[in-house]
């Protein structure tokens, strides 16, 4: 089911609110240019500072928007382990195809402590589950031995890997049967780690180029890779333009310039520095998003 160029949509907002018009819209752009799945609520979706009602409304509308066209995976994990029970039973109950939990951040759980969480919330929610590993951001690592044990769990599907480590990422190809998905969690790293393995990505730069991201990984499924290949290298200069700053700034930033969102964050994240978002403006304009 989750395979492929799965976006991960950041979460428009105006005047401060969440534009739910804006969403829609992105949506369907999303949809119409060939990306396999949908991320809501994630990192890039700046789920840290939406409220608990905005985090469900989010997701509602994404549910509603997406009319099971492609698959919704659903941002629900937490640092606390009931609230990731919470959150993602909202998610299931209102339709979601999956759920993205990420490790819990800040609390600095063993190994034992990670699986124990993931199988509270596998056990508490007949949903299928991808686990999030993102070391940079919440200063654990999810290790492969963990991955797989928690793969024998029935509803635990894959793991987005953002660790950086293709190291690491082959040995979860290694350890885990066929049936448990690896999905990139960094864009550069998607043509390496389809290559050991994995399955697809899902993606920050997507949300401007998804046309792109989609034709690279269905190119390297089809065996051409010498497409792939050069996919990858034309997207590079996105790639690294979106990461500028903290993702999501630089995509924001982008998809405003492109005229699709408001360009607004919510605190502690603000806008670009003026010399960053000159040369974001002219990586956008040499790729033609913009003129």
């Amino acid at each position: 089911m989750f395979r492929g160029a799965i976006v991960a949509i950041v979460t428009p907002y105006k005047d401060g609110r969440v534009d739910e018009e804006a969403l829609r819209e992105l949506i369907e752009f999303q949809i119409e240019s060939g990306t396999d799945g949908i991320v809501s609520c994630g990192t890039t979706g700046e789920s840290a500072t939406l409220s608990h009602e905005e985090h469900d409304r989010v997701i509602e509308i994404t549910i509603d928007a997406v009319r099971k066209r492609v698959p919704v995976i659903a941002g629900t994990g937490s640092n606390s382990t009931t609230e990731a029970i919470r959150l993602t039973e909202h998610a299931y109950k209102a339709g979601a195809d999956g759920a993205l939990l990420v490790t819990p951040y800040y609390n600095k759980p063993s190994q034992e402590g990670l699986y124990q969480h993931y199988k509270a919330v596998a056990d508490a929610v007949p949903v299928p589950i991808i686990l999030y590993n993102v070391p940079g951001r919440t200063a654990i690592n999810l290790l492969p031995e963990t991955d797989a044990r928690l793969s024998k769990i029935s509803n635990i599907a894959g793991v987005k890997e953002a660790s950086g480590d293709l190291k690491q990422i082959s040995r979860v190809v290694e350890l885990c049967d066929d049936d448990f998905v690896v999905l990139s969690g960094d864009d550069f790293t998607v043509l390496p780690i389809l290559a050991v393995g994995g399955r697809g990505v899902i993606s920050v730069v997507s949300n401007i180029i998804p046309e792109d991201m989609a034709a690279m990984v269905d190119a390297f499924d089809d065996g051409d890779l010498d497409k792939a290949r050069g996919l990858h290298h034309r997207m590079r200069s996105v790639m690294d333009a979106c990461f500028l700053e903290t993702n999501p700034v630089p995509v924001k930033a982008a998809l405003a310039m492109m005229g699709k969102i408001e360009y607004e964050l919510r605190l502690p994240l603000c806008r670009m520095s003026d010399a960053n978002y000159e040369q974001l403006k002219q990586i956008m304009t040499d790729y033609g998003l913009i003129w």
